[in-house]
């Protein structure tokens, strides 16, 4: 089953392949493989481009959330060290 299957595909491709050549022979045929490569190319840019806009875009949320993390972080152990001098001014004896 798997090997009839297989043959079937290989096959597929060398008809594919073959009409392909007969097509390209053709001097319509050319032009329709002109505006096929043209389209893909097309497709393929915009693809392109909106893979770096996205890639773009996430670089700069990674960006501003490492921003409010080290603000949190700062802000934390301000706030820390502010309570941790107040104790030690509560605790601390009096002279």
């Amino acid at each position: 089953m798997i090997v009839r299957s297989l043959v079937w595909f290989v096959l597929g491709i060398a008809g594919g392949f073959v009409a392909a050549h007969l097509v390209n022979k053709d001097p319509r045929g050319q032009e329709l493989f002109a505006q096929l490569d043209s389209r893909i190319g097309e497709f393929t840019d915009r693809m392109s481009d909106a893979y770096h806009e996205q890639e773009t875009r996430l670089s700069r949320l990674i960006d501003d959330a490492k921003d409010a993390a080290g603000t949190a972080v700062d802000t934390t152990a301000e706030a820390v060290g502010d309570a941790a001098a107040a104790v030690r001014t509560t605790v601390s004896p009096s002279d």
